[in-house]
């Protein structure tokens, strides 16, 4: 059944927009639960050993504060010059010494475009880094590559405040209204306008071994190397406190082995390793790159987190070789329920699924294994096939429809997709793709897939009013 005229298509996109705004009005579970989340952001600064406190919710990323005997060591000191200020008077409150060494944990700018705010030349302060620091951003520059590559955004950069939502890596609520994110550019009302471009403190000290001692400010710890969402990451131990900052090795969700928007290719076997190396330390207390620290049993969880992600490597290499299909890959190796319950091993900002598809990619590269997938016919073909089976395009979007109104939006966008394919000037087939995509999207628990989502169907809405 094809739909009598355009306008009357128009008018059902308009309730259709109507039915979306709805289902955000009643979140879903996916929402809900991410709602939830976000409490964990509320600015706070955390005691986790007798002189090692953490700082949460001002910043995108975890800042921590060591004391010493005359000093004390900062490690990560986040994203901007002007929240990390917050940061330090809120430290100062606690102890007013003088800042003796700054370390970063890897060269994301999340973790170290704060530094200023700690650093003063002249003072000696030292600032510790791997001796690759930074190679994740020189090899993406060297590959000519950079931001905007992908349209959409998977850290929700481009959405608007009503539709961002935490993913464990979050700015706080009290720096989005109505419990959004956004990584970078938002501030506090009244509080100084942070630069786009922040000063960079480089390091004043790198180390090359596997693992440097060091005594500062009275302060015995050890960095060691830990590759895992960067090449040149590594984690502070503190062995008299027992306690492991780890960065971006762990964050209380699954790891983000391949972030959606490309970046430098992630080991999850280099991951694995690091995170044995800081279970072998029998730690008590483990300090993330981004969420809340997790103390007391910080070696029952980090166990947890390396045997999680070896079971979806043993699994995946298994399903290899019975040549599985990257598809049938993602059901064969999925979480066991002893890992799939605990909270911190949720798809929150990594996807087991995702893992399981790069490590297919990088292990055996583009090719599934069906015979077909060598002679792929072009997008355009494979479009005017199915609009052929289904009896022309306005037949395609007839079904798409009455997906929709049988609460199928995914159905409906993968119909949607094909006649959009043919009919690019059907303003009001876009339409009801934005709103297909707005509702898969508000649905989907993973914070980089739904904020991509969100931004697709942002983008279908605005090329369709402006074809209108």
């Amino acid at each position: 059944m094809a739909f009598r005229s355009i306008h009357h298509l128009t008018r059902l996109s308009a309730c259709l927009v109507a039915t979306a705004l709805a289902l955000w009005a009643q979140p879903s579970e996916a929402t809900k639960r991410l709602q939830e989340r976000n409490k964990m952001f509320e600015p706070a600064v955390i005691q986790v050993a007798e002189n090692v406190y953490t700082a949460i919710g001002y910043q995108v990323s975890a800042n921590s504060m060591i004391v010493g005997d005359d000093g004390v060591i900062i490690v990560d000191p986040g994203q901007m010059p002007s929240a990390a200020r917050e940061v330090r008077a809120a430290f100062e409150e606690i102890s007013s010494l003088p800042v003796r060494a700054i370390v970063y944990t890897h060269g994301h700018g999340d973790h170290t475009n704060g530094a200023p705010a700690f650093f003063e030349p002249g003072k000696g302060i030292e600032v510790w880094a791997r001796d690759n620091y930074g190679s994740e951003q020189a090899l993406v520059r060297s590959k000519g590559l950079g931001p905007g590559l992908r349209a959409s955004n998977s850290q929700g950069f481009d959405l608007p405040l009503e539709q961002r939502m935490g993913i464990g890596i979050a700015i706080p609520p009290d720096r989005r209204p109505q419990g959004n994110m956004m990584q970078d550019g938002l501030r506090r009302p009244g509080a100084p306008a942070a630069s786009p471009r922040p000063a960079q403190v480089r390091p004043t000290h790198k180390f090359s071994e596997q693992r440097k001692s060091l005594e500062i400010a009275g302060v015995r710890l050890e960095l060691v190397a830990a590759p895992g969402e960067t090449q040149d990451q590594l984690y502070v131990w503190l062995p008299d406190q027992r306690v492991v900052f780890a960065g971006d090795n762990f964050y209380q969700s699954w790891p983000n082995v391949y972030p959606l928007r490309g970046t430098a290719r992630r080991s999850l076997r280099d991951w694995i390793a690091s995170i044995d190396k800081m279970v072998q330390q029998d730690p008590l207390h483990v300090v993330g790159g981004h969420t809340t620290p997790m103390l007391n049993d910080a070696k029952t969880v980090l166990a947890n987190y390396r045997d999680a992600m070896q079971w979806v490597l043993d699994r995946t290499l298994d399903g290899l070789s019975k040549q599985m299909t990257p598809d049938e890959l993602v059901e064969y190796a999925r979480l066991p329920e002893r890992f799939a319950e605990l909270d911190y091993l949720g798809d929150y900002y990594g996807t087991v699924e995702g893992t399981i598809r790069d490590l297919y990619a990088q292990d055996l590269g583009w090719f599934d294994g069906d015979a077909l997938s060598l002679h792929r016919e072009s997008p355009r073909k494979q479009s005017e096939r199915l609009a052929d089976l289904a009896g022309g395009v306005d037949a395609l979007v007839a079904k798409a429809r009455e997906l929709m109104d049988s609460d199928d939006p995914l159905g409906a966008a993968q119909l949607l997709r094909h006649a959009i394919r043919l009919r690019p000037e059907d303003s009001a087939a876009k339409l009801m793709m934005a709103d297909a995509l707005a509702i898969v999207g508000e649905r989907t628990f993973n914070g980089p897939v739904r904020n991509y989502t969100l931004s697709t169907s942002n983008r279908y809405r605005k090329q369709a009013q402006e074809q209108q």
